[in-house]
C-alpha cells in the first residue's frame, strides 16, 4: 500500500511539474509579451554619414545605462546619432565605446544615462529550429516585430553566424534577435539579397569581447560641413526616410592655404578631407602629420 501511495505521489508530483512548466512556457513563448518586454530597450538609430545623407538603423541597450549595442556597419561612417525610443525619448549618441568590425559589432555610447532599459544577453548558442523574434525599423517603420526559426548555425568569415528566417529589410540592421524567454540571442547583421528570409545575426556572446571602459570615441566630422538641402516624398516622408542631396564647398586656389591651416591645427588628429571634382567624390581619412605648415 506504501509503495502504491508513493508511486502516486510521484505521478501526481511530475503531472503538477509539467503543468507548471508547460504553463512557464507558454507565458514566455507569447510574442505580445516579448515584445512588450523588450520594446523600452530598442531604439532606432537616425545616422547622417559623412557625405551628409541620412539613413536608419536600430540598437539594443545593454551592459550599461547608457550604452547601446548595434552592427558596426551601421555607425562607421557616421558623423552624428541620435537614438530614438518607442516612447518619444530623443537621445544623442555620443560616439563608440569600442568596436569589432570583423563581427561588425559596435557599443555606441549615449549621452545620458537611461535606467531600467537594459536587456539580458544569452551566452549560448540558440539551438537550430528555435523560434526567434527580431525587432528594428526595416525601411523606416520603427518598432516593427518580425518571427521565424533559427535556421542554421553557420561558419561565415571564420566563426558561427546565426541563420534566421525571420523577415528582414534595411533598417533592422543593429537590432536584437530575441530568444522565447525574451533575451537577446544576437544582433541582426547582413542578408542575402538574391534569397528570402536568408539572414544572418551575430551571436551575443560576442558582445563579451568588446569593452565598456574604453574612453568614447566621437564620431569623426569631416572639414568641410555640407550644406543640406531634403527632399522627401510619397513612403519615405511618412515613415520618417528621408532623402538627402549634399553639395560640398569646393576648395579655391585662394583658399588652400586656408586649409593647410586649419590641417595644422588638427595635427595629430584623425580628420576626413572630401575632394570633389569632374562630378566624383573622393573621401580621404588620415592622422594629420605634426608639423604642418
Amino acid at each position: 500500500m506504501f509503495l502504491l501511495l508513493l508511486r502516486r505521489c510521484a505521478t501526481w508530483r511530475t503531472v503538477v511539474v509539467s503543468l507548471i512548466t508547460a504553463a512557464t512556457l507558454s507565458v514566455e513563448a507569447n510574442p505580445q509579451k516579448i515584445y512588450r518586454k523588450i520594446l523600452p530597450s530598442v531604439m532606432t538609430l537616425e545616422v547622417e554619414n559623412q557625405s551628409g545623407h541620412h539613413f536608419i538603423g536600430s540598437a539594443v541597450m545593454t551592459l550599461t545605462d547608457d550604452m547601446a549595442i548595434t552592427a558596426w556597419h551601421v555607425v562607421n561612417d557616421a558623423r552624428s546619432v541620435w537614438a530614438v525610443f518607442e516612447d518619444g525619448t530623443r537621445v544623442n549618441v555620443t560616439g563608440w565605446v569600442d568596436r569589432d568590425p570583423k563581427h561588425d559589432l559596435a557599443l555606441i555610447k549615449l549621452q545620458k544615462p537611461l535606467p531600467g532599459r537594459r536587456v539580458t544577453l544569452s551566452q549560448e548558442l540558440e539551438e537550430v529550429a528555435a523560434r526567434a523574434y527580431v525587432i528594428g525599423a526595416p525601411k523606416g517603420y520603427s518598432f516593427s516585430i518580425s518571427d521565424g526559426l533559427v535556421s542554421q548555425i553557420r561558419q561565415v568569415d571564420g566563426f558561427a553566424q546565426y541563420q534566421i528566417s525571420c523577415p528582414i529589410s534595411a533598417g533592422n540592421s543593429g537590432g536584437p534577435v530575441l530568444n522565447e524567454r525574451g533575451q537577446v540571442i544576437g544582433i541582426v547583421s547582413w542578408t542575402k539579397s538574391d534569397a528570402q528570409n536568408v539572414s544572418f545575426a551575430i551571436p551575443a556572446r560576442e558582445v563579451a569581447r568588446l569593452k565598456a571602459g574604453n574612453a568614447v570615441s566621437p564620431w569623426e566630422q569631416p572639414i568641410f560641413a555640407p550644406r543640406v538641402s531634403t527632399v522627401a516624398s510619397g513612403t519615405n516622408s511618412q515613415v520618417g526616410e528621408t532623402a538627402v542631396s549634399a553639395e560640398r564647398k569646393v576648395v579655391s586656389t585662394s583658399a588652400f592655404s586656408d586649409l593647410t591651416r586649419r590641417l595644422s591645427q588638427s595635427a595629430g588628429k584623425k580628420v576626413t578631407v572630401i575632394v570633389q571634382e569632374d562630378g566624383q567624390e573622393s573621401k580621404f581619412d588620415f592622422t594629420v602629420p605634426r608639423g604642418l605648415k
